[in-house]
């Protein structure tokens, strides 16, 4: 696995944030990697999610050439072709209704507008503000957010003070104040938080939570608990939240997880699989709270350029055209399937194509070392769980190829 001069110029020029398998890859289609030397990899990370149509589909290479020969960048003082195009999807797809398993059942109807960022993190600090507008507004000044325990919302001091793990805590303090997190799936603790508010917080304008915890080791929020949580927020007039960065764009199976329960948030961030790996992040909200940001509030240089609305445009449109969430739930469940059975599997987690396999043996970082030398893409999250984030477009056939070679490394190791 050669990968030329490449590591030298990292070690030399690159901060040093990210510990470096030795591969370069060079190509993809599909959900298959090329290295530089030629080598191919079935690819169960995705780019950590964001290629919900896999490495270099055609039709948003398509719109992105298209788009490279007429403009990149004109600034959001301007109107883009492919930007309100993109929003109007946008709203359609947040405003679909699913059943628990996913499938479309129909619309709410509601209208959701958006604002075009650059990534999760930067989605997210967009939707505290929003919910901080909405409790200037409406709730006498209010500003406290609650979160979940082992959540993740990005590596902004904002969003770093949202996420309900100190692990991402050390060294980077004092964080914006108004911040607190209670355990995931427990409605008493956030009801609790929510009335009771504590010096941290002060009065709470909103709650932010993933309806599966992706970094934190892919735990989903219960159903339940999420449609007592829209009745928690609707009792005391404060904003829902749901961090759809991981989750969104049929991830799960449905358009954005939160359908699965039947709810509506009031605020949706969202990143990774809008535009087929092209950066790019939305916060998007519902209503009234779609019209709380005015001139002046906020802003971004790159956010929603035209590139990114040009891959974003063809991504979703793609993504509706061929049904993919269809796909996502049936090759989710096999997924689970062939996982479960694996040696040493005491759990598997999750919703769709992103799936967390728990094992009994630290030995899932080893895994993902030899799964390289196996041709297998691998995702670990600390030393017990494995992480699976495919593109969408993965097939039985690569999944059966993966959950074979995995269990003769699996029977290896342990």
């Amino acid at each position: 696995m050669a990968y030329g001069n490449a590591k030298a110029l990292d070690e030399a020029y690159i901060m040093h944030t990210f510990g470096r398998y030795p591969v370069e890859f060079v190509s993809g289609k599909g959900a298959i990697l090329t290295d530089s030397e030629g080598k191919r990899y079935i690819d169960f990370l995705g780019g950590i999610g964001v290629l919900s149509l896999g490495h270099r589909h055609p039709a948003v290479q398509r719109a992105l050439e298209a788009q490279v020969g007429k403009l990149w960048q004109s600034s959001n003082y301007f109107y883009d072709e492919n930007r309100g195009e993109l929003a109007k999807l946008l709203s359609g797809l947040l405003a679909t209704t699913t059943n628990e398993l996913g499938h479309v059942t129909g619309t709410t109807g509601s209208v959701w507008k958006s604002f075009f960022s650059n990534s999760g993190a930067e989605s997210n600090e967009g939707a505290f503000k929003v919910a901080r507008r909405w409790g200037e507004k409406h709730l006498g000044g209010a500003s406290g957010i609650i979160t979940a325990r082992k959540s993740f919302h990005g590596r902004t001091l904002a969003t770093l003070a949202a996420t309900g793990q100190d692990v991402f805590h050390k060294s980077f303090g004092p964080f914006p104040p108004g911040f607190a997190s209670v355990p995931l799936n427990d409605i008493d603790a956030m009801a609790e938080a929510v009335e009771h508010p504590s010096d941290v917080t002060g009065p709470v304008c909103g709650v932010m939570l993933e309806c599966v915890q992706g970094e934190g080791g892919v735990w989903p929020a219960d159903l339940d608990y999420l449609r007592d949580l829209r009745a928690l927020c609707d009792a005391h007039g404060i904003a829902l939240m749901v961090d759809e960065v991981q989750t969104g764009f049929f991830r799960c199976g449905s358009p954005f997880s939160f359908q699965l329960a039947g709810i509506e948030p009031d605020i949706v961030s969202m990143a990774k699989g809008i535009a087929d790996g092209f950066p790019m992040g939305a916060v998007a909200g519902r209503g009234e709270f779609g019209d709380m940001l005015v001139p002046g509030d906020h802003g971004s240089t790159f956010g929603g350029n035209a590139l990114a609305s040009a891959a974003g445009r063809a991504t979703l449109e793609t993504l509706i055209s061929e049904e993919i969430g269809e796909h996502v739930i049936a090759a989710g469940k096999h997924l689970a399937r062939r996982l479960e059975a694996l040696p040493h599997v005491v759990e598997v987690r999750g919703r769709g194509l992103l799936r967390g396999a728990q094992f009994d043996v630290p030995i899932a970082n080893e895994l993902v070392e030899q799964g390289l030398e196996a041709g297998l893409v691998l995702n670990h999250i600390g030393d017990s769980i494995l992480r699976f984030l495919p593109p969408l477009v993965i097939s039985y056939e690569q999944i059966d190829t993966m959950a074979d070679r995995l269990s003769v490394l699996i029977d290896k190791l342990a």
